[in-house]
């Protein structure tokens, strides 16, 4: 008998459109994926170099469950350099990937019942997580004229009695969304008035463009700092997905809890991913910029053509590689005799019709919009973006 915990809760959106991707291909099918949330790059060599000497060094047994101390100190000397937060390694835990963090963190701080705030649209995983902690995910809109960013106003109103944690993403995912410090310092205060506590989501946090400047909420004084906890990791920066390493920094006591909760669900993270996620830290970041300025270049182009199409309103995105376009000008419309409702209905169609896999905005709380990653080939863009515009002609209106 399954359990009703995990009924309550959905299936991945971005894992799912990934799988029917897949199954498409392994039947002959030629699709364009712009469902991916990983870079496409290739891990840098001086970090694959770390893996392998690992395991030629035979560092391939159990280590500490919260992570070897030297990647904990690697961590907290790049906390204290890009983000002006002074952590000691004992807080710190070192997890198998930020979701893993993540999840760690909501169900040490979450009691059933206890409600969180989460800005839409939100990554798919936030509202799962907190229902399987027996928490009440509270869905507070954003505007995509205000560059979809939480409101102060909206999010002081949505606080209760039972309101214990706030899950705050930038840059965000889906929307690429980045909070400038102005905003971050008044959520900051609201966060402190009520004496909530902040997951700070920042694993996008390299990834921002046209002078945009990442700021953690943590880095805004004491108090903000004592209550977020601030979950990073090497997957996005150093196109390093598959290695399997997020981390989170919090108050020590914060972190005890969820390393005493890691310790029964996996242990240590893999001992050579590890390793190369210290190489990742201490090595040459020249890698990292040249993706960037790849990102920008396709981002460009992407939100350009995005534009151009009947029915497409496109923000450009100032961080992560997501662009996040309203479609709602399609509703009642029909391509290829199938009438559009909202973006699952529009993303359905382009897969099957165009063989372009991307991901409705249902599963991120914004229905009218769809996703688009660009973190794929300049030829796969042009060449996926032909193909829906191609589709998208023959359309009735």
């Amino acid at each position: 008998m399954i359990s009703q915990r995990v009924k309550r809760i959905s299936p991945s959106a971005t894992l799912a459109i990934s799988s029917k991707a897949k199954e498409m291909r392994r039947q002959g099918i030629d699709v364009i994926d712009f469902g991916v949330g990983e870079p496409d790059f290739d891990t840098p060599d001086h970090i694959k170099d770390g893996g392998i000497k690992a395991i030629e060094e035979g560092f391939t047994k159990y280590t500490p469950a919260a992570g070897i101390p030297e990647l904990r100190e690697a961590i907290c000397r790049k906390l204290k350099v890009d983000n002006g937060l002074q952590y000691t390694p004992d807080q710190i835990l070192v997890s198998v990937g930020a979701k893993h963090s993540l999840y760690n963190a909501v169900q040490t701080l979450c009691e059933d019942g206890d409600e969180v705030i989460i800005p839409a649209p939100y990554w798919v995983t936030y509202p799962e997580q907190v229902k399987l902690a027996g928490g009440v995910p509270v869905i507070v809109e954003t505007d995509p004229e205000e560059g979809f960013r939480l409101d102060p106003d909206r999010l002081a109103k949505a606080v209760t009695p039972r309101t214990r944690l706030l899950i705050l993403n930038s840059p965000q995912n889906p929307s690429g969304a980045v909070y400038p410090a102005e905003d971050l310092k008044a959520i900051a205060e609201i966060v402190v008035e009520n004496g909530l506590y902040v997951l700070s989501d920042e694993v996008y946090e390299k990834l921002v463009y046209d002078g945009e400047k990442h700021t953690s909420i943590a880095a805004l004084g004491e108090e903000i700092k004592r209550r977020t906890v601030v979950i990073n990791g090497v997957s996005k920066t150093y196109a390093m997905t598959g290695w399997r390493i997020g981390y989170a920094a919090a108050e020590v006591e914060i972190i005890k809890a969820m390393a005493k909760l890691q310790e029964h669900l996996t242990g240590n993270p893999a001992s050579i991913a590890q390793k190369a996620a210290v190489e990742a830290l201490e090595g040459s970041q020249k890698p990292v910029a040249e993706m960037i300025t790849q990102f920008a270049q396709r981002r460009d182009y992407m939100v350009e053509r995005l534009s151009s199409l009947a029915g497409f309103v496109c923000p450009c995105p100032k961080g992560a590689f997501y662009a996040f376009p309203n479609i709602s000008q399609w509703h009642g419309k029909t391509i290829q005799g199938r009438r559009i409702g909202d973006g699952t209905d529009l993303a359905a169609v382009i897969l099957e019709e165009a063989h372009v896999a991307v991901v409705p905005g249902t599963g991120f709380g914004f229905p009218d919009c769809i996703r688009f990653s660009y973190a794929t080939s300049m030829e796969n863009i042009k060449e996926g973006l032909d193909r829906i515009e191609r589709l998208l002609s023959g359309a009735s209106w």
